[in-house]
């Protein structure tokens, strides 16, 4: 693909912080190359605004590989951008043309509210995960791997589980502000594993529990989660978390 640069218009929320209302404000940037990151473009218009003496774009970002989920952006109405299974830091400018305006928003969630501009708090997320708590296995010398059977489905299900990287797109995307696409895969990834078997009724009882103590909505089952989801984190593990869930619920009635 040939290489290119190019003109564009940004509108982007400003907000200092979560008790106070925000705005969009318009930058323009000029010749952004299309190899450009999405968050490269983004430090060249912060570098831009502090030699105007004006106040950065406060976004997050850690890894840029696609790996932290940290670069949450809402752009052009979509989590991560037009380009599918892809997050912020991995969008090129190419995704974009010359004259384009692009709108750049913070995920929009009760549970997660506004640091500061584009940066919103997941903590709930965190504390979702802590309510997990810990699996217990063995301490000393690794065990060999060949000496834990495990079905070769199961574990292809736990490791796709396991590649949601916590970004908090589901949430954003979905209408209701559901985080159970995020759940789901935590939960699923543990109860196809031995390593999570002892623990498997209280995690997903004390998750759930934490889920909905953090404010978020509920799964109406539009889908959306999984078509946003950067790492392709299939629904079907929404499915199991229910199952696990009424499982765990019986079980401790007896």
């Amino acid at each position: 693909m040939d290489h290119y640069n190019m003109n564009l218009t940004l509108k982007v929320w400003r907000q200092k912080n979560s008790k106070t209302s925000g705005n969009f404000d318009t930058y323009s940037v000029k010749d952004i190359s299309s190899e450009m990151s999405f968050l490269e473009m983004f430090d060249v218009l912060n570098e831009q605004l502090i030699k105007e003496d004006k106040d950065p774009i406060a976004f997050d970002h850690d890894c840029r590989e696609g790996i932290c989920g940290s670069c949450s952006m809402h752009i052009n109405g979509k989590a991560h951008g037009p380009w599918e299974q892809n997050t912020t830091c991995q969008l090129h400018m190419r995704a974009f043309k010359d004259g384009d305006t692009i709108v750049v928003e913070p995920w929009r969630s009760k549970a997660f509210p506004v640091i500061k501009d584009l940066i919103v708090d997941r903590s709930a997320f965190d504390r979702i995960i802590q309510a997990g708590g810990y699996i217990s296995v063995n301490t000393g010398n690794a065990v060999d791997a060949n000496s834990l059977p495990i079905d070769k489905k199961d574990a292809d299900n736990a490791f796709m589980a396991a590649a949601c990287i916590g970004c908090g797109a589901c949430v954003a995307t979905c209408k209701n502000g559901s985080a159970m696409l995020f759940v789901s895969a935590k939960v699923a990834q543990l109860a196809q594993l031995p390593q999570g078997q002892p623990e498997r009724e209280s995690r997903v009882l004390s998750m759930v529990a934490q889920m909905d103590k953090e404010s978020f909505g509920n799964c109406t089952n539009t889908y959306a989660c999984e078509v946003e989801c950067p790492k392709g984190i299939s629904v079907s593990n929404i499915a199991r978390l229910n199952r696990e869930f009424l499982t765990a619920g019986l079980s401790t009635e007896e």
